[in-house]
């Protein structure tokens, strides 16, 4: 079998499907979609125009919760079906990524090879998802903003336009490490306001703010909110000086105390 495209599938004009790629029920597929060899695009995806999915990647899964999870007890997920796939015009998917259902994700995304967005994660137009970069659910991302190679964002995660974060920075959600049930009233990923930037190998802690146009240097760890245009480096991480205006992507406002 050359490939498996369900009868309600509606693909639109130039659409070119791989070997073996299975399409399943009442997805849609805009106009001059490529989609790879292998590819599964799970029932009701939504894809727009110009997209391009290489090999073996799967689009719209929906989550399986495991025997031990406590996501259904916190209420993040349920049993009934998350709602399909959203992947934008002019979008990019990578060969062995994995997008899930509840996303979606906006024009001029770039997703690499290996990554993985979960479900109920929103991001943005013109965002770069670099390779092997895992999103976790609940997830909000802006435009703009940039994830290098093997960066992990933990689930509910707010991530502003305009970011920068280098390879390998690793983000969380839980100081209690998985005991006591005081945990769930506290879970939550970091904050990056706009413009910030992430240097590589760093590490997050639970629910920080890292402010806008701050710095983070490679290898911190960040225990606690970091100003607004300022660096901060070290293990914890401290404030060593001011954000270089020469680095600043939009001036600084007027009043805004160093």
């Amino acid at each position: 079998m050359k490939n498996f495209i369900h009868e309600t599938a509606k693909l639109g004009e130039n659409c070119q499907v791989g070997f073996f790629s299975v399409i399943g029920e009442n997805v849609v597929c805009g106009n001059h979609v490529t989609i790879g060899n292998n590819v599964t695009i799970h029932a009701g995806t939504r894809i727009g125009d110009h997209v391009r999915i290489d090999d073996n990647s799967v689009i719209g899964k929906q989550p399986y919760v495991a025997a031990t999870s406590t996501l259904k007890k916190r209420g993040d997920i349920s049993d009934e079906p998350l709602p399909p796939l959203v992947l934008g015009e002019h979008c990019f998917v990578g060969a062995n990524a994995v997008l899930y259902a509840g996303a979606r994700i906006g024009k001029h995304v770039l997703i690499a090879d290996l990554a993985s967005i979960r479900e109920k994660c929103e991001i943005s137009d013109y965002v770069i998802v670099g390779r092997g970069v895992t999103i976790e659910n609940g997830t909000t991302i802006g435009e703009y903003t940039k994830l290098q190679a093997e960066v992990y964002i933990t689930a509910l995660s707010t991530i502003e336009d305009r970011v920068f974060i280098a390879p390998t920075v690793s983000t969380t959600n839980d100081n209690f490490m998985a005991r006591t049930e005081e945990r769930f009233k506290w879970r939550k990923g970091p904050h990056i306001k706009s413009r910030a930037r992430i240097g590589g190998n760093a590490v997050l802690l639970p629910r920080v703010t890292i402010g806008v146009e701050a710095v983070v240097g490679a290898g911190s760890v960040v225990t606690k909110d970091v100003p607004d245009y300022k660096v901060v480096m070290g293990v914890p991480a401290r404030v060593v000086k001011d954000t270089p205006v020469e680095q600043l992507l939009e001036p600084r406002p007027q009043g805004v105390k160093s």
